[in-house]
This record gives C-alpha cells, sequence and structure tokens, in this order.
C-alpha cells in the first residue's frame, strides 16, 4: 500500500525553509524508503578567519614542529585543536 505524499511548498528563502522543516515531519513529503545514500567528496566545510595573539617563542616552537612534520604551521595548529576538542568531548 502506498501513501499519498503532501506535495513540498516552494519556499522564498532558507529561513522560510527552515520555519516550515522545524514544524512538519519529513515523511509526510519524502518516502525514505526510497532514499540513496549521497557522498560530497569535494564538499569542503566553510572556514572563518580568526586572530589569536602568541608569544613569539611560542610561535617558533609551533613553527619549528609544524617543519619537523613537513606541514603548514596553521595546518598544525587546526590538527592539534581538533586533537584536543576531540579528547575533551
Amino acid at each position: 500500500m502506498t501513501r499519498k505524499l503532501k506535495q513540498l511548498p516552494a519556499f522564498a528563502s532558507e529561513a522560510e525553509e527552515r520555519q516550515f522543516w522545524e514544524k512538519h515531519p519529513s515523511t509526510d513529503y519524502l518516502d525514505w524508503s526510497q532514499a540513496e545514500l549521497a557522498r560530497f567528496p569535494n564538499l569542503k566545510p566553510s572556514t572563518t578567519s580568526i586572530s589569536i595573539r602568541l608569544p613569539l617563542s611560542l610561535l617558533e616552537k609551533i613553527k619549528m614542529e609544524a617543519n619537523k612534520r613537513d606541514v603548514p604551521y596553521q595546518s598544525l595548529i587546526k590538527i592539534w585543536l581538533a586533537e584536543m576538542t576531540k579528547k575533551a568531548a
């Protein structure tokens, strides 16, 4: 027995769509049994620039560590931050 799905409305903005999905179950509009796994290998997470003041001696130590690992020092800082937040979670 197939269930009749409701027609999905057109949205004027992302905010309007967000409000709609907060109040309506997706199962009224989509047949999730027909869903297929999708992969987005080239999708990059959004990033934002920040400024941080570090003592020069600390920055030099970070750069030396990065040089040993053959990675840019900013990348090494990101790796360390990700590792530390993973441990804290």
